[in-house]
């Protein structure tokens, strides 16, 4: 049986298409900082109910972001069900990261439960949703309605960054079936 897998559409921002999650993510923040997504996405919220244009002297700009942000999406949607798999490496410090201060302490623990939330809560097609809907209203000079919804997955988009950031930070590792007979008898 053939499995469908989801295509990341990395194509038109990262100019290749690596095909592994991991390596997908590596690009996306080889692209650009975490800053620059959580600074961009948090922007273009706030100019949605705006009548100025966000990013007025170069709109093209947020378009390229979005496109980034949608392969994120999709990568993140493939990592929600990977911690059976995967795992973070744990921290060697008890370190309190401020900017990654959106995750829990059992998020920060182990970073794929925020996946899981996410996409439990909403669906893929309603994060991309969201991102279409902050892309016209943030670029466009009449003040429109979301008629929708904005924060929550504003909230878990950011928090999706700062998992993927505190992921890319640690390192992850293959679980081995060893690993998982000891975890279960253990």
């Amino acid at each position: 049986m053939k499995k469908n897998t989801l295509s990341f559409d990395t194509g038109f921002w990262a100019s290749f298409v690596a095909g592994n999650p991991f390596k997908e993510l590596d690009v996306f923040f080889d692209f650009a900082h975490l800053d620059y997504y959580k600074q961009n996405l948090t922007q273009a919220v706030i100019y949605s109910s705006k009548t100025k244009v966000y990013e007025q002297e170069n709109p093209g700009n947020f378009f390229v972001f979005y496109t980034a942000a949608c392969s994120f999406l999709k990568v993140c949607y493939g990592l929600r069900h990977k911690s059976k798999k995967w795992k973070v490496t744990p921290s060697l410090c008890s370190e309190t990261a401020l900017h990654l201060s959106s995750l829990t302490k059992e998020e920060y623990e182990n970073p794929f439960i925020v996946f899981r939330k996410a996409f439990n809560k909403l669906t893929l097609k309603e994060f991309e949703l969201f991102l279409s809907q902050i892309t016209e209203l943030s670029l466009s000079p009449c003040p429109g309605d979301a008629g929708s919804d904005l924060m929550t997955p504003y909230i878990h988009l950011i928090k999706m960054l700062d998992a993927v950031a505190l992921i890319r930070e640690r390192g992850v590792e293959k679980i081995r079936k060893t690993d998982q007979i000891e975890a279960v008898t253990g």
